[in-house]
């Protein structure tokens, strides 16, 4: 048996003229969260619609816990939930009739879907809200209904598609405390964000897409580490210094320095060899040179570099 919950080769979509899709090769391991990355028309919704048997791929293959999802799609569909990014439950109904009706629809007997309901409406805090209309849940209770809905009956496999999107700090905080519910309990969450700090949170592993392809995969530390050993952020005293600090910071760490939207900012990636100490020891020298210019930093950071600056090293473009 394979320890792989996906698996694909060569995964093809196209839609008239758009390859939405273009030969995505993935292996995502059972048992954790896998996150996909990538810009607005990357191509992760088709590639979950693929995975999860809603679109049938034009080339290449796709398994899902080994079974083909075009020639077993039912042995599949037995195994997935999908979540997507607009809540699929009825809104004139309140959070207890939508959970018992779908808990019917999927074969349980009234008693058994009561008890199911109140059991996801407890453990996802939505007790006090069982008996409102939906329609007048806050957004953060809608996508925590919804995932509720999306585990009625355990799924290996939960496809999460931008499950955040639109939800403030607090709810995709509860959002993630969910997921991470979910997983303890066994099933495999592949999660599709642009939301970069939601993968480094939640994912062991990260796919980046870009253009209906991976173009990065590792764990959130080895993506990082891919682009340098560090990223270096400072702040300057004098604004009017900083295009000399930005000459003399991209001399001394031979790399790009990128302009902040703070005037006396200014951020750069050290080019090393992955060794903590080696890029201390750079971004030492480079404080140096701009002390000897007498240029004054008021505030200095040293670390490893962020998910958004992998994104924008990988892709040349920022996250949504």
């Amino acid at each position: 048996m394979s320890d792989l919950a996906i698996e694909t080769s060569g995964l093809v979509k196209v839609f008239g003229d758009n390859r939405a899709v273009d030969g995505l090769d993935l292996a995502v391991p059972a048992g954790a969260v896998y996150g996909v990355l990538g810009p607005n028309g990357a191509g992760k919704t088709t590639a979950v619609r693929m995975l999860a048997t809603l679109l049938r791929p034009d080339g290449g293959q796709a398994r899902v816990f080994g079974h083909d999802v075009v020639r077993e799609a039912d042995a599949v569909r037995g195994r997935v939930s999908l979540t997507g990014q607009y809540a699929s439950v009825d809104e004139d109904l309140t959070g207890m009739e939508n959970l018992v009706l779908l808990g019917r629809l999927l074969g349980h007997r009234k008693a058994a879907a009561a008890d199911r309901a109140r059991e996801l409406l407890e453990a996802f805090g939505l007790t006090d809200a069982a008996d409102r209309q939906v329609k007048n849940y806050s957004g953060g209770m809608r996508r925590r209904i919804d995932i509720a809905a999306s585990i009625l009956n355990t799924p290996d496999l939960l496809f999460l598609d931008e499950p955040t999107t639109g939800l403030d700090p607090r709810s995709r905080n509860q959002v993630w405390d969910i997921v991470r519910i979910v997983v303890a309990h066994g099933t495999t969450v592949l999660l599709t964000t642009q939301y970069l700090e939601e993968a480094d949170r939640l994912a062991s592993r990260i796919a980046v897409i870009d253009h209906g392809k991976v173009i990065a995969e590792g764990t959130p530390g080895q993506l990082k580490s891919s682009i340098g050993a560090g990223s270096v952020h400072v702040r300057l005293r004098d604004p009017h210094r900083r295009p000399e600090a930005e000459r003399l910071l991209a001399e001394a760490l031979g790399a790009p320095v990128y302009i902040d939207a703070d005037p006396v900012a200014l951020t750069a990636r050290i080019i090393g060899n992955g060794r903590d100490e080696a890029a201390a020891e750079q971004a030492s020298r480079a404080l140096m040179e701009l002390s000897r210019a007498g240029i004054v930093v008021d505030d200095f950071s040293l670390g490893q570099p962020s998910l958004d600056e992998v994104f924008l090293a990988l892709t040349d473009k920022p996250a949504a």
